[in-house]
């Protein structure tokens, strides 16, 4: 059995609202001198579409596999790393994703940000149901 990687201090789904502050204070070090942050939000329109709301669903394995991607994007550079992302019934605005990223410099802190939250879109089995005020709908991530 592998240990954890210390330096993963937050992964995790919730149905309920997310903190940014919770996230920035996971990753927060006296040795990072950068951090760097991503916030998916839910937009109101796709595909030149209205967004009425979104509804995301996880298979049981996700935040395992959330954690197994955020330690495979971790550098030597990286002192700390914190994902979490909702699942449930979405509003226009709400927060869907908060992804922090510390490091020394803030160069390494930015390519793992980038790098975590693209591999968490390919990898993590997290799915989208988008509702759309015309009354049509379509699954992302199927």
């Amino acid at each position: 059995m592998t240990v954890p990687d210390p330096r993963v201090r937050l992964v995790d789904l919730r149905d309920t609202a997310l903190s940014v502050d919770e996230a920035l204070s996971a990753v927060s070090d006296p040795a990072a001198g950068g951090v760097a942050l991503f916030v998916g939000t839910v937009r109101q329109q796709d595909h030149a579409k209205a967004v009425e709301l979104l509804d995301y669903s996880a298979h049981p394995s996700a935040v395992d596999t959330l954690r197994d991607v955020a330690e495979s994007v971790l550098t030597d550079e990286i002192t700390a790393l914190a994902a979490v992302h909702r699942v449930g019934r979405l509003a226009i605005g709400d927060t869907a994703v908060v992804v922090a990223v510390s490091a020394p410099h803030r160069g390494a802190a930015l390519t793992v940000c980038k790098e975590m939250i693209d591999t968490l879109k390919a990898q993590v089995p997290i799915w989208k149901h988008q509702v759309f005020r015309d009354g049509s709908d379509e699954w992302v991530g199927l």
